[in-house]
């Protein structure tokens, strides 16, 4: 009888076909996860105009809809721990595609935002969900820059909303943007047959032989015949799945973390979806305006790939910070330029410091929690960070009726980077549990030399 633990397999595995499938529905649900966040941001122009809205009630949707992803993120990161993370994933993903495309039929505000707080609920769960199956699977070496790229697929699905809703727009109206986000309903039966259930979930349900099975997928040389047992994960003590965020010297940085979320999502829900109206308010078409959210979201994906990179070889809090900062001095001068390309460019370095910033992130939280209890971090960090999603359609849509010049508008939203560096350079590195398995690896070794 030998014993084995599911992570050193995982952990020590070589990047193959497994992987990339893991990557390829990741990113295509992520993808469709930007495309809806995006696409409302792109259509308030129509919609005010449609249906004579003002900019506060237009903001309040939005937050409305946030308010939907902070219960969801909530929810169905408890729910993953007991019920599994692929199941959570596939419940979340029909959840958000039905009701996006149902948004379409809407006949006026009221039916539109209830349509858009249930599609908000599966938004918000699918997130940590996709972030905890990838980062349990992913080849240690590699692991952030894997669940970084990812979260890329939330900025293309983000360009794809504004390519589109400038095509489209002009000429067949606001809905059709909404039907498109039906497209993973059609492709539920691949999703379900291509994605593995979490390892920690299989092995805590007694299911060892279906985990074999996705074991040897991940590395065919492993040796796992009738005779290999599992080590058991420790057994859970009692009390509220929170609290234990708490324990283990953890309090600060958890804190910390759901501070940093928090400013994070204030930059990209006030982007996301006042981004083509502040920019018309600073004297832009409102085809111009869409290609800015583009150009954001272009910049999110360079600084993910390039950033993430560079968070595996120096460390999460090294790239964090400074990626913040530059995020709030881009804010504060891009109100200052009328010129295209200059503006372009602090767009784009928006794009980094924000949905960039929150794809390392991703990864950051994901690590620092033990497996038994990362659905359970990452779905607190982000149903926090949410709170600032639904603080921030509205503050800006009141920031907007202020008349305020369009530098102060941004200089206003630049705050919440500045609050961002501050909370990531307080997270305490030392009580991480990727620290505590390079203590564990040392001792190990130290042991086997004295041997």
């Amino acid at each position: 009888m030998k014993s084995l633990h599911p992570g050193e397999v995982i952990d020590n595995s070589r990047f193959h076909s497994f992987h990339t499938s893991i990557i390829f529905w990741c990113f295509f649900i992520i993808l469709m996860d930007g495309y809806d966040v995006v696409i409302y941001g792109s259509v308030i122009p129509s919609l005010m105009e449609e249906w004579g809205i003002s900019s506060v009630t237009a903001g309040a949707i939005g937050s409305y809809t946030a308010a939907g992803t902070a219960v969801g993120a909530v929810l169905f990161g408890l729910l993953a721990d007991k019920f599994g993370r692929k199941n959570m994933i596939i419940l979340c993903t029909v959840l958000f595609s039905l009701f996006t495309a149902l948004s379409a039929f809407a006949t006026g505000p009221a039916m539109f935002t209830v349509f858009r707080v249930i599609a908000g609920l599966g938004l918000g769960g699918v997130m940590p969900n996709v972030i905890a199956l990838s980062t349990e699977y992913a080849p240690k070496k590699v692991r952030a820059a894997m669940v970084s790229f990812i979260f890329c697929g939330y900025s293309i699905g983000a360009i794809a909303a504004a390519m589109f809703s400038k095509s489209i727009l002009p000429t067949l109206g606001w809905q059709p943007v909404f039907l498109i986000g039906a497209l993973p309903l059609l492709l539920i039966p691949f999703i379900a047959k291509s994605l593995p259930e979490s390892a920690g979930f299989l092995l805590a349900k007694g299911k060892e032989q279906e985990l074999k099975k996705v074991l040897h997928k991940i590395d065919p040389q492993a040796q796992l015949d009738s005779s290999t047992t599992f080590v058991q994960p420790e057994r859970e003590k009692k009390g509220m799945p929170l609290v234990k965020l708490f324990e283990n010297k953890r309090a600060i940085s958890t804190i910390m973390f759901w501070i940093s979320c928090f400013s994070c999502f204030v930059l990209i829900y006030a982007m996301n979806t006042w981004l083509p109206q502040l920019m018309i308010e600073a004297g832009y078409s409102l085809g111009s305006s869409l290609v800015f959210v583009a150009m954001m979201n272009v910049g999110a994906i360079v600084g993910t790939i390039v950033f993430g990179r560079m968070a595996d070889k120096w460390g999460f809090k090294k790239v964090m910070v400074p990626l913040y900062l530059v995020g709030a001095v881009a804010l504060s001068a891009i109100g200052l330029t009328q010129n295209i390309m200059l503006a372009y460019l602090l767009i784009g370095m928006i794009g980094a410091a924000s949905v960039g910033v929150q794809n390392i992130s991703n990864a950051f939280v994901s690590q620092y929690y033990p497996p038994s209890m990362r659905s359970t971090g990452i779905g607190a960090a982000m149903a926090f960070g949410r709170v600032g999603g639904i603080f921030a359609p509205t503050f800006v849509g009141i920031i907007l009726t202020m008349n305020l010049s369009p530098q102060m508008n941004f200089t206003l939203i630049a705050i919440a980077a500045v609050l961002g560096g501050v909370a990531v350079l307080f997270v305490q590195e030392k009580h991480a549990h990727y620290n505590k398995e390079n203590e564990e690896s040392s001792v190990d070794e130290e042991q086997e030399k004295v041997v």
